[in-house]
């Protein structure tokens, strides 16, 4: 599939410092007011040196790539995630780092599931968007951008003098904060701090500098080559617990036709009710090849199976703990691991139960006695 690339900021040498590769997938960055219509459209993003002429300022060069179908980020989906993928991987070697624009509603999702499907990334990924469009006066867009291609660019030297990327993972930028995509969460919607990670420190914050954390940042793994994981099962879903929540509705989500992950949100530390039409529920479907992964309905703290009785028998009778792992994160894992383990005979269930129980891509701390 070919795309139509575009040269951001040509007066630059042929190949200076750093190239960053900009895929523009849509959302409310940009956007622009049209006064005859009186309302905000979609403007030509060929045109952002139109709206952000500091762009021509930086020292690397900026290419741009518009995914055919530009879309709010409501609307995406697991094909999109593949496409994103695939660009980078087509692009891995021409380009040193890699800025996505992205609708602020699902790019908590997006980043995680870009960090399960680029095996051996060695390079910055750097997820950014806005609260108010690129066309609004009050716009975040702007710091949001060019902050996010900074950091992209951003290098240090070893001692033979090679550059290496200082945050070669998956990565959010937004609000100054710097967040590991997957252990990243949209909390706000009105206020420009909109996401937050709970249970992971801040990888950068960017001020008058950009102070890096980088005892937390992924270690530079030279050598790494990347591939891509395209197959995800979508056969999963999300069931959030509640107190009064009845019988019909649990056996209905569990027994939904080509099932196959629940992400169960439970309360607290990982507790759920002890009824026993729960309980046989989950183990009748577990029985039957569905994994369940218990996530924290809490924002911060982690699922700690057996601490209270109620979350002690849901490891009974085979829950897998997600530990500290977001809602986002333990969605799009379970796609990709399905994707990996099409069977579901009992030793593939139980490689996917071993997979999800422990960190693959920095999405969860080290299981400890609650898996």
């Amino acid at each position: 599939m070919s795309y139509k690339t575009v040269r951001i900021n040509p007066a630059l040498p042929k190949r200076p410092r750093q190239a960053v590769l900009v895929i523009y997938t849509g959302g409310t960055f940009g956007m622009v007011y049209d006064r005859k219509a009186n309302q905000l459209i979609p403007f030509d993003f060929e045109q952002v040196l139109d709206r952000l002429p500091e762009l021509n300022r930086l020292d690397f060069e900026i290419t741009l790539i518009t995914l055919h179908d530009i879309i709010d980020s409501s609307n995406m989906k697991p094909a999109v995630w593949v496409e994103l993928a695939r660009i980078i991987q087509k692009n891995y070697v021409q380009y040193d780092s890699f800025v996505i624009l992205h609708g602020t509603d699902t790019m908590a999702y997006t980043a995680s599931a870009l960090s399960f499907m680029l095996v051996g990334l060695n390079k910055p990924v750097i997820l950014t968007g806005a609260q108010l469009p690129i066309g609004v006066a009050r716009t975040d867009a702007r710091e949001n951008f060019i902050t996010a291609l900074e950091i992209a660019a951003a290098v240090d030297t070893d001692a033979q003098g090679n550059a290496r990327p200082i945050v070669p993972e998956v990565c959010v930028y937004f609000n100054s904060r710097l967040l590991r995509g997957n252990r990243s969460t949209k909390q706000e919607s009105v206020q420009f701090n909109a996401f937050a990670s709970e249970n992971y420190p801040h990888l950068a914050t960017a001020g008058v500098s950009i102070d890096y954390n980088r005892p937390f940042i992924r270690a530079y793994e030279p050598g790494e080559s990347i591939t891509i994981r395209t197959v995800l099962d979508p056969n999963v879903t999300i069931l959030k617990l509640f107190p009064g929540i009845t019988q019909p509705v649990v056996e209905s989500i569990v027994n939904i036709r080509n099932l196959r992950g629940v992400v169960l949100e439970t309360f607290g530390a990982g507790n759920a009710p002890t009824d026993s039409w729960f309980l046989d529920t989950l183990k009748e479907a577990i029985d039957r090849g569905v994994v369940v992964f218990n996530v924290s309905q809490c924002e911060g703290g982690r699922v700690t199976q057996g601490r209270y009785q109620t979350s002690k028998l849901l490891r009974q009778i085979g829950v897998v703990s997600g530990a500290d792992i977001t809602t986002e994160a333990a969605i799009t894992k379970l796609m990709v691991l399905l994707g990996r383990e099409s069977s579901q005979d009992p030793a593939a269930v139980t490689r996917l139960r071993t997979l999800l129980a422990q960190p693959i891509s920095g999405e969860m701390s080290e299981p400890g006695d609650d898996a």
